[in-house]
Formats: C-alpha cells, sequence, structure tokens
C-alpha cells in the first residue's frame, strides 16, 4: 500500500509540474512581459538574472524619493530633446529642425552657447573673425532663440566650453582661470536673452575628467564656478531658473588625471551640498541613460548604471534639504549602434527597439517620478556624418540629411496620444 502511494505521489506530483509548465509555455509572452517589467531585460536567461537581482530590493535600504513632496518646476510639459543647432550653417537647416521637433511634440530644446563660440578670441570681443570678414558671434545665437519662439520651444541654455584665452590649463572644457570671467560671460548671454531664456544649466558632467579640462575634477572648485554663475544670473533675472549641471553615472573613486577617471556621482553630489551648492541652483540635473537594460529596469543598486539611477540623486537631494526642488534629466535615450562599429560602452539595442524604448521612458517618468520636469532625449540631429565610426552618433533620432529614424516617428506618435 505504502509503494502505490508513493507512486501515487509522485505521479501527481510530475502532473502538477507538467500543468505548470505548461501554463507557463502558454503563457510565455505574459510572463516575458512582467519579468521585463522589473528587470528591463529582453533575454529569458538575462531576466531570469535580473529577477534574482530585482528580489534582493527587498534587503537594500530603497532611496527616499518623497513623492507626496510638493515639487517646483515639475508640472510642465517632459518632452525635451538635446540639440547641435550651433553647428548648422544655414539658418533653413535650423528651422527645419525646430519644425520637425516641434511636429514631433517637443517643448525644449538643451541647446550648448559655448562660451569659446561668443566671446572667442579676447575678454569683451563677441566678433567672429575665424572664417574671413569678421561677423556678430551673436548672430547665430538669435537666430536660434528666433526660431525657437517661432516654434513654440522653449530653450535650456547650457553654459560652459571656455575659450583658450580665459584658461591657463589645456582641456576643450578646463575650468575658466579668473570666476569673474566666466561669470561675466553668463551675465552676457542672460542680459541678451533676459525674458526670452528662462533656464540655464552650469556646466556638463564636471565630476568626469574629460569635462573638467583633463584635470583632477574638485567638487569644491566646480562649487564655486555654480555659485557666480548663480549670482550673476539671479541679479539680472530674477525669476530665471539656474540648473546644477547632470553629473557622469560612475562609481569611479579617482579623481584624476588620467583617462576614465572621475569621481562617484553620488559622492561628488554630497560634496557639492557640503561646500554651500544648495543655495546656487533651481533644478536639479541627472542622467538617465539605460544603457544595458531598458526603461523598466528595477533593480536598485548604487554600482549599477540603469534608468533607475535617478532615483538616488532624488534621495541625496532629499537628504539635504531640497525635496521640493525637482530634477530635469539632461540627457536619455538607448545607442541603437549597429554591428560594424566595434565601441558598444553605450550598450546596444536595434532602432525598433529604441524606438520602443524611449517611450516608454517617457510613460514611466510621467507616472511614477512626480519629482522630474523635463526630460530631454539625447540627441536630435548631428549636422554631419562625421562621427558614424563612434557609437555616439547613433543616439539620434533624425539622420543629417534629416531622414527620420524610427524612434522620432515613435516619439511623434506618442505625443499626439496624450
Amino acid at each position: 500500500m505504502k509503494v502505490i502511494m508513493h507512486r501515487k505521489t509522485i505521479f501527481l506530483f510530475l502532473s502538477a509540474v507538467l500543468i505548470l509548465a505548461a501554463a507557463a509555455f502558454l503563457a510565455r509572452d505574459a510572463v516575458r512581459s512582467a519579468l521585463f517589467s522589473v528587470t528591463g531585460e529582453e533575454n529569458l536567461l538575462s531576466q531570469a538574472r535580473g529577477l534574482v537581482d530585482y528580489a534582493t530590493n527587498i534587503i537594500r535600504p530603497m532611496p527616499n524619493t518623497a513623492d507626496n513632496v510638493p515639487v517646483d518646476e515639475a508640472a510642465l510639459s517632459p518632452f525635451g530633446v538635446n540639440t547641435f543647432l550651433e553647428q548648422e550653417v544655414e539658418p533653413a537647416k535650423r528651422d527645419l529642425q525646430l519644425r520637425l521637433m516641434a511636429e514631433a511634440g517637443f517643448k525644449w530644446i538643451r541647446q550648448q552657447f559655448p562660451w569659446a563660440d561668443i566671446e572667442i578670441s579676447g575678454k569683451g570681443n563677441f566678433e567672429d573673425c575665424r572664417n574671413g570678414p569678421c561677423i556678430d558671434a551673436w548672430a547665430k545665437y538669435d537666430n536660434i532663440v528666433d526660431l525657437a519662439e517661432q516654434h513654440g520651444i522653449s530653450i535650456i541654455a547650457r553654459l560652459d566650453a571656455p575659450p583658450k584665452w580665459a584658461q591657463t590649463t589645456p582641456g576643450d572644457f578646463a575650468p575658466p582661470t579668473n570666476l569673474d570671467d566666466y561669470g561675466d560671460y553668463v551675465a552676457a548671454v542672460v542680459e541678451r536673452y533676459k525674458g526670452r531664456i528662462t533656464h540655464y544649466q552650469i556646466w556638463n558632467e564636471p565630476n568626469n575628467y574629460n569635462e573638467w579640462g583633463e584635470q583632477p575634477v574638485n567638487p569644491e572648485d566646480f562649487t564655486r564656478l555654480l555659485c557666480t554663475a548663480y549670482r550673476r544670473i539671479k541679479e539680472i533675472d530674477p525669476d530665471a531658473k539656474v540648473l546644477a549641471p547632470a553629473l557622469t553615472p560612475t562609481i569611479s573613486l579617482e579623481p584624476g588625471p588620467g583617462p576614465g577617471t572621475g569621481l562617484n556621482d553620488f559622492i561628488f553630489l554630497q560634496r557639492m551640498y557640503d561646500a554651500g551648492a544648495g543655495q546656487c541652483f533651481d533644478i536639479m540635473s541627472a542622467q538617465a541613460y539605460g544603457l544595458f537594460s531598458g526603461p523598466t529596469d528595477r533593480r536598485m543598486r548604487a554600482r549599477n548604471v540603469n534608468f533607475a539611477r535617478p532615483m538616488y540623486i532624488r534621495d541625496l537631494m532629499v537628504q539635504n534639504g531640497d525635496a521640493s526642488k525637482p530634477i530635469w534629466i539632461s540627457e536619455m535615450n538607448w545607442n541603437a549602434v549597429p554591428d560594424e562599429v566595434a565601441d558598444k560602452r553605450f550598450g546596444q539595442v536595434s532602432l525598433e527597439t529604441q524606438a520602443r524604448y524611449l517611450p516608454l521612458a517617457y510613460e514611466r517618468i510621467q507616472n511614477e517620478w512626480p519629482w522630474v520636469g523635463v526630460a530631454a532625449t539625447w540627441f536630435f540631429k548631428p549636422a554631419s556624418d562625421a562621427e558614424k565610426d563612434q557609437a555616439k552618433y547613433y543616439f539620434r533620432l533624425v539622420n543629417p540629411d534629416f531622414t527620420p529614424l524610427p524612434v522620432y516617428d515613435a516619439m511623434k506618435a506618442y505625443t499626439q496620444g496624450k
């Protein structure tokens, strides 16, 4: 009798396993979708591993994002995009870019106003004599501001890239020797566009060796630069909003010098706060690159760089009494680099996957992150295909010849459905 019962138990157990396996097979699409919704992974094996990682969230302290705290400058259209309009020689091409952006539902552009392209050859000299007869260095930027207004698009003006005359150290993005020179350039931009440009971002990724003039990064030095710019902006236009820069997401603890060095974004930001940066910006910025997983990745590890990383930036803001300030995303997207390009440092997705991920990213921001305002996609269009052998080229939404890619069409359809 015991043998019969034992065989019956085994039979029932195997039957249950087969039934569950069959159910899982029949519902495999639903299961895969559920796994993607928490891991951001597409491959089944990666999803299984990701699920284990996700399960460890319950034993880790999660970021305190203070979702119930009212946040200024968050209830705006989130649809922004990075532009290189200053690289388009012909005004008609700038106009066409902005028209295509407006048609795709983008309401904001993050556009650099490079100091080295405005006050080019010396203090107070706003003429461009580099390519023949001297012309007004402001003319190109006046045109960008005019066209953006015509298309109903607001500008986040990124203020960085010092000219050589203002530096004593090498490197394209080395900080100025005299902070007052930088302050004067910032003041000149704000004075010229007061009431037309309302948001100014100070620098970009200063915790990155390459973005700090290839010299050791220094949060205290950067905070002095940030506060100089903040003071000069507010003196001219008290209603203008100042954005702190997005920091490079990195686990590096080597401030430099040396290629690939930098300081962890969380450590750098806390040291900025310790140096008084909290009094010198209205809006925090963050990068939200997905890199090797999709926008639904909910695995929270401080050493992971995924789409959820801005939640840790928000946590640091809350800890430092800045819960009422928003985060604006400076750059986000997925890299549709083709196989023939060797560099896969930014991950690799197909054009179709990129087109699926970007609207999902905006959906998550709007549904889950009430403390995020504008999120600027990286990037709209290169002026030429000179960098098509580099991975960074393949974040684009539109080709140099203005041919839209699937991700552009997907964003256009998404924003029109809102």
